[in-house]
């Protein structure tokens, strides 16, 4: 019986380690991918189950679209950078004045 494993990494040369690494680290981030997109189907799913009960749930929902534009080539452009950007303070803005309607 062995005592000790031996690591075979340790017996390869740099490039072969390396390259072992580059496979490790891309089926990670593989499996990572496809977690995420089962997790952002499972909120779309949910995002689309009921209309928005308030105002809150409905910015969320525009949030999640505008988030999801603004990753497109066509959400890049910087005016519409831009554009998302102000909406997304505005909808804060009005959020929190809400807030300060419902508090009174």
């Amino acid at each position: 019986m062995v005592e000790k494993t031996t690591n075979l990494d340790d017996h390869r040369g740099m490039m072969a380690q390396r390259a072992t690494e580059l496979r490790r680290l891309r089926a990670e981030v593989e499996a990572d991918q496809l977690a995420l997109r089962a997790r952002q189907q499972e909120l779309e799913v949910l995002l689309a189950a009921a209309p928005a009960r308030n105002w809150a749930e409905a910015v969320e929902k525009a949030r999640y679209l505008l988030d999801l534009f603004s990753q497109t080539a066509d959400g890049e452009e910087p005016q519409r950078r831009t554009l998302i950007g102000r909406v997304m303070a505005d909808f804060d803005m009005l959020l929190n004045e809400s807030h300060s309607v419902d508090d009174q």
